[in-house]
C-alpha cells in the first residue's frame, strides 16, 4: 500500500501544535534490518527536529542479538515476550545493543544531519532498575524504577537527539530491559506528547485484523484474555502505564512503511492508536 505524503499546507497546523513537544519513538530490531527502512526513518527523525519537535529514539536489537547468540552457541529463550537473560546472554546484549546496534543507528541518523548521540541506560544512571520478577526469575531482566529525566532533557535542549540502548543499572549490576517497556516508561517520565512504536506488523491484531483504536480498558482486556501475547504483551503493558501517566497518545505501527513516523504524526493513523478513555 502507498500513502500520500501530506503537503506543507496540510501539516502546518500540526507542526505548530507539536513544536517544542517531546515525541519518543521506539524502533524495533526487526525494522532495523533494512537499509532503506532505516534511511527513511532517519529522514523522518531529522525532519521532525528541523521543524522544532524534540524527538527521542529508543531502539531494540533482537534479531542481531539472536544472531550473535547463535554464533556463540548460546540458546535464545523468551518468556511472555521478554528475553531470558543469564550472565552470558547479558554480555552479548551489552556488546550488540549498546555497542554495534546503537552506533550503527546513530551513524545513519547523523548521515541526515540529525545531530544524534548514542547513550545507554547505564549512562548517567538514565535507567535505574531492580530485577523484574513479574514472570518469575528470568535472569538479568530489569524493571525500571527511576529515570534521569534531567540527563535526557539536557541533551534535547542542547540540540541533540538521544538514541537510547535499553540496558540499565541496578544494585546487583547491569540489567537488560525490554525496549518497548523502556520506551513507554521514558515517555511517561518525560510526559511526552506521543509515543510511537515501530514494529514489523501493521498494529495490534485481533483475529488477523488491525484494531485502529483502543482505550486503556480495551487494551487491558486484550492482555487479560491472552489475545495480546509474545512480543505484543510487553508493548501493551507499557502502553497502558504510559497513557495512564500522561502520554497523550501511543501509536503502534508498521515501521517498514516508508516515512511511517511522519505519516503517523501528521494524522494518517497507519496502525493502532491507544488513548485514555
Amino acid at each position: 500500500m502507498t500513502y500520500r505524503i501530506p503537503t506543507i499546507l496540510d501539516v502546518l497546523p500540526m507542526l505548530t501544535d507539536l513544536k517544542g513537544k517531546i515525541i519518543v519513538t521506539k524502533i524495533g530490531g526487526s525494522v532495523m534490518r533494512s537499509k532503506e527502512t532505516l534511511e527513511s526513518f532517519a529522514k523522518d527523525i531529522a525532519t521532525m527536529k528541523a521543524f522544532g519537535i524534540k524527538p527521542i529514539v529508543v531502539h531494540g536489537g533482537g534479531p542481531e542479538i539472536n544472531q550473535m547468540l547463535e554464533k556463540l552457541g548460546i540458546q535464545t529463550k523468551f518468556q511472555s515476550g521478554y528475553r531470558v537473560t543469564d550472565k552470558e546472554t547479558l554480555e552479548v546484549v551489552l556488546m550488540v545493543l549498546a555497542g554495534k546496534t546503537n552506533k550503527h543507528l546513530v551513524k545513519i541518523l547523523n548521515d541526515f544531519k540529525a545531530n544524534a548521540v548514542g547513550v545507554c541506560g547505564v549512562d548517567a544512571n538514565l535507567f535505574e532498575c531492580e530485577k523484574d520478577l513479574t514472570f518469575g526469575d528470568i535472569g538479568f531482566v530489569g524493571k525500571i524504577v527511576s529515570v534521569n529525566c534531567d540527563f535526557v532533557l539536557d541533551l534535547l535542549y542542547k540540540g541533540y537527539i538521544p538514541v537510547i540502548a535499553t540496558v540499565g543499572s541496578g544494585k546487583d549490576g547491569i540489567y537488560n530491559i525490554n525496549a518497548d517497556v523502556a520506551a513507554a516508561y521514558l515517555a511517561k517520565a518525560l510526559k511526552a506528547e506521543k509515543l510511537i512504536i515501530l514494529t514489523d506488523v501493521d498494529g495490534v491484531l485481533v483475529n488477523g485484523e488491525v484494531v485502529k483504536s483502543l482505550t486503556i480498558s480495551q487494551a487491558q482486556h486484550l492482555i487479560e484474555t491472552s489475545v495480546a501475547k509474545e512480543g505484543m504483551l510487553p508493548k501493551l503493558t507499557g502502553v497502558i502505564d504510559a497513557v495512564k501517566d500522561g502520554v497523550k497518545s501511543v501509536h503502534i505501527i508498521n515501521g517498514k512503511i516508508e516515512h511511517a513516523v511522519l505519516l503517523e504524526i501528521f494524522g494518517m493513523t497507519l496502525g493502532t492508536i491507544i488513548k485514555e478513555g
